[in-house]
């Protein structure tokens, strides 16, 4: 009758171990994901910040009106890269190529061939910035990148396609600001032409070592 006794409470105190260990193992567990969450959200708000200390000043927005031929309101997903631009008009400014995208609708109504054309940003020669189509929505710069891509134009003075040191480095500046924000290197920072070999950004096509040096200046600011 003891024994038994005994057994019953070897029991009852292995049950409750067991328990013990069980709840023990649970909490383990949700402080591992509380303290895993809190780590994350303090990347992320740690990323942000340093994103927000990249940000170019005055950035002008002046979005297109929605229409099929420049700003479709199509959603834009994971952005995977930046792809830089030229205008390929030499001594037009950003508004000014900012209002040819908004104007294509009327532009094409003249046209057989409709033009499907445009760009989130657009740097002025004085290095102005102007925000022509939202962040969370596709431009037509980029052919098939399109889909994961935030897209540049810069204007330029000449054929050449050479861009002012005002326009340089807001270029600079503004692609290191996008590298931040979605989390990307300057790895990820491609010219138009190594989409679609069209000769744009001309001038860096024309000179890989201006092309390696913007890299590398963008890298800079990341650092």
């Amino acid at each position: 009758m003891w024994n038994r006794s005994k057994r019953i409470v070897s029991r009852k105190r292995k049950g409750l171990y067991t328990v013990i260990v069980s709840i023990a193992v649970l909490l383990l567990i949700i402080l591992s994901i509380m303290f895993r969450s809190i780590s994350e959200k303090r990347q992320e708000q740690r990323a942000i910040e340093e994103a927000q200390a990249l940000m170019p000043a005055g950035i002008q927005d002046n979005f297109l009106e929605p229409n099929e031929f420049s700003r479709p309101g199509t959603a834009l997903g994971e952005v995977h890269g930046v792809v830089i631009h030229y205008t390929a008009n030499p001594g037009t400014g950003a508004e000014a190529n900012r209002n040819y995208f908004n104007n294509l609708p009327k532009i094409n109504k003249k046209k057989e061939s409709k033009t499907y054309a445009s760009s989130h940003f657009v740097i002025g020669i004085e290095g102005e910035i102007v925000q022509c189509i939202p962040l969370n929505e596709i431009a037509y710069a980029s052919n098939d990148r399109n889909v994961d891509t935030i897209s540049i134009e810069c204007c330029h003075k000449r054929k050449s396609g050479k861009f002012t040191d005002a326009t340089y480095l807001s270029l600079v500046q503004l692609t290191a600001y996008l590298c931040k924000k979605y989390q990307l290197t300057e790895k990820n920072v491609i010219r138009h032409y190594d989409v679609t070999e069209k000769i744009c950004p001309k001038y860096f096509v024309d000179h890989e070592d201006a092309w390696q040096q913007f890299l590398a200046d963008v890298a800079a600011k990341l650092t």
